[in-house]
């Protein structure tokens, strides 16, 4: 046998690690962190590349006993031995679920993908990272990759894809405006997983300078407000911004001590005391929040954002958010990274199939408009102005015929999209891209599959969470694709997209046909509609919006 040249080793080694992207060796791989070990497992990506899944990592302590309502823990002490990723960790407490998932209130946790880790034989180049903060209105769902935050499409791309549970509901949201609970420990929790990457993701193969913030709907907000939050800053460097944002008509309080108030009465604890509540709060079971979920909302989970953030009343702590952040976006006070965000064609059209296919609910937001509108629309209640902006939006999208499923449900979905994503997500855009990049899209594609069949077995349009069918996996709401499937182009589309603008800050670096992303200006309204194909396009739904401009003005 002849010798082999240099050359010709060099070619090899070459191959065998260019290879190595197709198919990994079915080994658990293991990372070595400042904490200890983890092993991992190997899984598929949709296109049948392989990648490594680390999952159910823990970022911060326990937040049990005396952590519950308290800002996340790091972790200091190393775990002994290896520490076990190959599976998920458990989701955080939250109603409607069965054995299949994993919840527990010891749920702050992270899973990490990633195509190459750094060993002793291999140097890698390392990847940038992009990073998912789940929806669910800060009370349900989860980082799970079986929970619709599932990494098998984004992984045909070269990235390090991180999920993340944070904590929900009363145990993540809670405020009483007092030292004792000050709030957003929940959003807290997603600092402290952002400053774990920061400190951790070398180990698997990510780069921790660029790292950009993804997030849906709650998630969205999330992100949105890490853009403005004194604990977030130089934690991540591009943020994609999808169907949600802190700068609606909604006001974000100090406090929410009405909805403490209420979730300890229906626990059966004391309220006369801030410190009593609390202190009883901590003694129940993680499931008795769960459970009494539903009770907390006033009509048919409405208002959809019962739990928000708030402003910190400074008690000394570490503060998330240390002001309003509709006037921060306004007066460019935030972090200036470039930033995709947008919204589906039909948003929220859910709530209003369900109310108009029900006979007692419609009747009753027939009689009772004004009283119910602020509630199912966010905006304030009791007050002369919001029965006047009750009365006027009941005109512009319903006017004054008696409610019926097919006469107002187009008009209904329009008050339940502008409302609770829409009109926020208009504001966030036209405030943020008078100082930074800002790339807007609407998402219409109808594929086969949805969030929301009427009528009978056909999706009603594109409405909130459709697009995230093409972007993760779940299997409870549509199978993943394949090359052959009709909606292989949208899935290529929208993972080119995001994927390039986490890699290059530049979503037109995907080369797509027909792609030609120009970035919203002062002077135009320019989106990109993703549908059956990509088309550029000015005024996002101007008529509407501008309505809802008309209504709730901005402060001077």
């Amino acid at each position: 046998m002849h010798r082999m040249s240099k050359c010709s080793l060099m070619f090899l080694v070459l191959v065998l690690l260019v290879g190595l992207s197709h198919s990994l060796p079915e080994i658990r791989p293991i990372v070595h962190t400042s904490l200890g070990d983890i092993e991992g497992t190997v899984l598929q990506s949709r296109l049948g590349q392989s990648f490594y899944a680390f999952r159910g990592i823990p970022y911060a302590q326990s937040p049990t006993g005396k952590l519950r309502f308290q800002p996340p823990v790091p972790l200091t002490e190393p775990w002994n031995g290896t520490y076990d990723a190959t599976e998920d960790g458990p989701m955080c407490p939250q109603p409607f679920m069965n054995e299949t998932y994993k919840v527990s209130e010891d749920c702050l946790r992270l899973n990490v993908y990633t195509a190459a880790i750094p060993g002793e034989l291999i140097r890698i180049r390392p990847r940038d990272v992009l990073v998912y903060l789940h929806p669910g209105g800060f009370y349900s769902l989860s980082g799970q990759s079986n929970t619709f935050a599932g990494p098998h499409a984004i992984m045909d791309h070269p990235i390090v894809f991180v999920t993340i549970n944070y904590r929900l509901g009363s145990l993540g949201f809670m405020s009483t405006g007092t030292a004792e609970c000050p709030g957003n420990v929940g959003l807290k929790d997603q600092v402290a997983a952002l400053r774990w990457i920061q400190q951790n993701i070398a180990s698997f193969g990510g780069l921790s300078n660029s790292v950009t913030l993804m997030g849906y709907s709650a998630g969205a907000i999330s992100t949105a407000l890490h853009l403005i939050s004194p604990m977030s800053k130089g934690l991540f460097h591009r943020a994609i911004v999808m169907s949600g944002a802190p700068t609606a008509q909604w006001e974000v309080p100090e406090h929410q001590l009405e909805l403490a108030h209420k979730q300890a009465i229906l626990l059966g604890c004391p309220i006369k005391t801030t410190i009593e509540m609390i202190e009883c709060l901590r003694q129940k079971p993680s499931e008795d929040f769960a459970d009494s979920l539903e009770t907390m909302f006033v009509l048919a989970w409405n208002p959809v954002l019962l739990w928000k953030p708030v402003i910190e009343p400074d008690f000394g702590q570490e503060r998330f958010l240390d002001r309003n952040p509709t006037e921060a976006f306004q007066s460019g006070d935030f972090m200036k990274v470039p930033l995709i965000a947008g919204i589906t064609r039909d948003e929220f059209a859910g709530p209003a199939v369900s109310i108009l296919r029900n006979e007692t609910l419609r009747r009753e937001l027939d009689g009772s408009f004004e009283t119910l509108a602020p509630i199912l629309f966010l905006f304030e209640r009791h007050t002369p102005e919001a029965a006047t902006r009750s009365r006027l939006l009941r005109e512009r999208f319903l006017g004054s015929s008696p409610l019926t499923l097919n006469d107002s449900l187009t008009g209904l979905n329009y008050l339940f999209a502008d409302g609770l994503i829409g009109f926020g997500m208009h504001r966030f855009i036209a405030l943020a891209s008078k100082y930074t990049t800002v790339y807007q899209y609407k998402f219409a594609y109808v594929g086969r599959y949805s969030h929301l069949y009427y009528p009978e077995d056909k999706p009603y349009g594109a409405v909130h969470h459709d697009d995230l069918i093409y972007l993760l996996t779940g299997p409870f709401i549509a199978p993943m694709f394949n090359s052959t499937d009709p909606e292989h182009q949208t899935v290529v589309r929208l993972t080119s997209m995001w994927t390039s603008f986490a890699i290059h800050g530049d979503p037109n670096r995907a080369n797509l046909p027909g792609l030609k992303w120009i970035p919203v200006s002062t002077e135009n309204d320019t989106y990109l509609e993703i549908s059956d194909q990509l088309e550029t396009k000015q005024g996002l739904f101007t008529e509407r919006f501008s309505f809802w401009d008309q209504l709730f003005p901005l402060p001077a």
